[in-house]
Parts: structure tokens; C-alpha cells; sequence
């Protein structure tokens, strides 16, 4: 059983491009040949109309399930489908083993629709810390990779995410209200201020990949579920930004965290967003 951070490193010293590999052979068999094909019995709601899953996310997740485990025994998969059928099998995230944190498409809606901006999202932790993320958006040919302590990267290209540029306003991608609380639409109406340009987010893991690449400023998230957050979190870690909750701390995959939360290029960034947050809740 492999319990200790030492022997996952030396696991994807080997095996991260064979992860990568993975990710792609699950989206090549089972998610883009029902792009812009899907039948409608092949879209069904989970919590109601915008929350939606399909036959490509159920099979690439089993695909990747099987084969992430294969890859590294004595691994667990969390996965956001397999949740909603067991929610106890989340709680593998705060166990002592590796834990493979599964979206098999995030930004199910926009897949739905036929629009490219969804992504396979995986990631590799160990104790509630990410190791290790892979991000594809197959539809754009996009694929990043981070490994913790060594960088971030898309296309074989390192990312450096950068101060945004002085005097500009802060380009910042928010929670739709539908998916927050009272509490949390106080918090976010701070942002609406000046020197700052809120806009609705699309898939959780391309807003990611938009900060990490410093082609967005920070993103602001309601919601918890490890699946949306954990890859894209290390990608913009290792891209040189970093993530803070309401209260000044690290948003943690193992939950309890002051909503909302942001992830942002850099820190002054992050300190700017989040103090805005506190203050929209007051």
C-alpha cells in the first residue's frame, strides 16, 4: 500500500506521462465521440436543469477509474460521478492513501451544448495535498500538466501567470448566483467596484487554466467539490499565483473553507480579491 509522499514522487517521476496518456485515450474513446453527437437519452439531470451528466461522463470516468488505479495500486479514485451515486466515497479524500480526484467533464453544460469549453480534470493527492494535475480540453487541443514543486505547463510550455498590467481593471470570473447562497451573493457583490470587471465563469477548470496562463486575472468559486478545484489549484500554484478564502487562508480539497474563495495570478491579487469578498459580506 503505498502510503507516503517520497514513493508517489518517484510514481510519477515514471508514470506522469503515462497519466497524461491516460487522460487522453478516456476523452479520445469516450467523450469526443459524443461531441456534438449525443441522442437524448444520453443527457440526464442529477440536482435539476443545470446540473447535468451524460453517457460520455459516466464512461470516461469509469475508463479512467480503471486505469488510474491499474497505474498506481493501492490508489483511490474520487470521482464526481461516483460521488453523486455513494457521497460517503468523497471521504477518501481525507484518507492516508493516494487519491486520484476525478472530473471526466468538467463543464458538462457547454459539452451538452456542442461548445468547446470543457476539459477532463484530474489530480493526484496524497493527505489533502495535490501532487500532481492534468487538464485537457480536447475540443481545443489544450493540455496542462503541474507537478508540485516543478512548474506548471501546456503544451510542453512552461506558464508564468504574472502581476496583472497597472491601471487595468481586474479581469475576475465569479459563482453564477444560481449556485449561491444569500450569504455568498453578499460576499460577491463586493467585486462589483471599481477596478474591477466580475464576469460568469464556464468551466471551472478553463478558468484555471485562464489565470495560470495570466489570460484572466482571478477566478471566484461558491462551491467545495474537489473534482473543479483540485487540478486547476496547483496548476495556478505552480504558475507563480496562488488561493485564499475570505479569511486570508489557503482554500483546502478536504473542505470546511470560508466561502467564496479565489484563486488569482499572483498574491497581491489574491490579498485585493479577497478582502473585497469580506468586505461584500459584512
Amino acid at each position: 500500500m503505498i502510503q507516503d509522499s517520497e514513493t508517489v514522487d518517484a510514481f510519477l517521476a515514471r508514470h506522469a506521462s503515462d497519466v497524461e496518456e491516460t487522460v487522453r485515450r478516456a476523452a479520445a474513446l469516450e467523450i469526443m465521440p459524443r461531441w456534438q453527437r449525443l441522442a437524448a437519452h444520453e443527457i440526464d439531470q442529477k440536482a435539476g436543469p443545470h446540473d447535468l451528466v451524460t453517457d460520455a461522463d459516466r464512461k470516461a470516468e469509469q475508463y479512467l477509474t480503471e486505469q488510474l488505479v491499474a497505474l498506481l495500486p493501492g490508489s483511490v479514485v474520487v470521482g464526481e460521478e461516483a460521488v453523486h451515486a455513494n457521497p460517503a466515497s468523497y471521504e477518501a479524500i481525507r484518507g492516508e492513501v493516494p487519491v486520484w480526484i476525478v472530473d471526466p467533464v468538467d463543464g458538462t453544460r457547454q459539452f451538452v451544448h456542442g461548445e468547446t469549453g470543457f476539459c477532463t480534470l484530474v489530480a493526484l493527492a496524497l493527505r489533502g495535498v495535490v501532487l500532481a494535475s492534468w487538464t485537457y480540453a480536447p475540443a481545443r487541443e489544450q493540455f496542462a500538466t503541474a507537478i508540485r514543486g516543478q512548474g506548471a505547463f501546456l503544451a510542453g510550455e512552461r506558464l508564468h501567470a504574472g502581476p496583472p498590467e497597472p491601471g487595468r481593471d481586474l479581469r475576475v470570473a465569479t459563482s453564477h448566483p444560481d449556485y449561491t447562497t444569500q450569504e455568498q451573493k453578499r460576499a460577491l457583490l463586493g467585486l462589483w467596484t471599481k477596478g474591477v470587471a466580475p464576469r460568469a465563469c464556464g468551466s471551472a477548470g478553463l478558468e484555471y487554466l485562464a489565470v495560470a496562463r495570466g489570460e484572466s486575472d482571478a477566478t471566484v468559486f461558491s462551491w467545495e467539490a474537489a473534482w473543479d478545484h483540485a487540478a486547476g489549484l496547483l496548476l495556478v500554484e505552480e504558475a507563480g499565483g496562488t488561493h485564499l478564502t475570505r479569511t486570508g487562508e489557503p482554500f483546502r480539497i478536504t473542505g470546511g473553507n470560508d466561502l467564496p474563495f479565489t484563486a488569482a495570478r499572483d498574491a497581491a491579487t489574491a490579498r485585493q480579491v479577497a478582502a473585497l469578498l469580506s468586505g461584500g459580506a459584512a
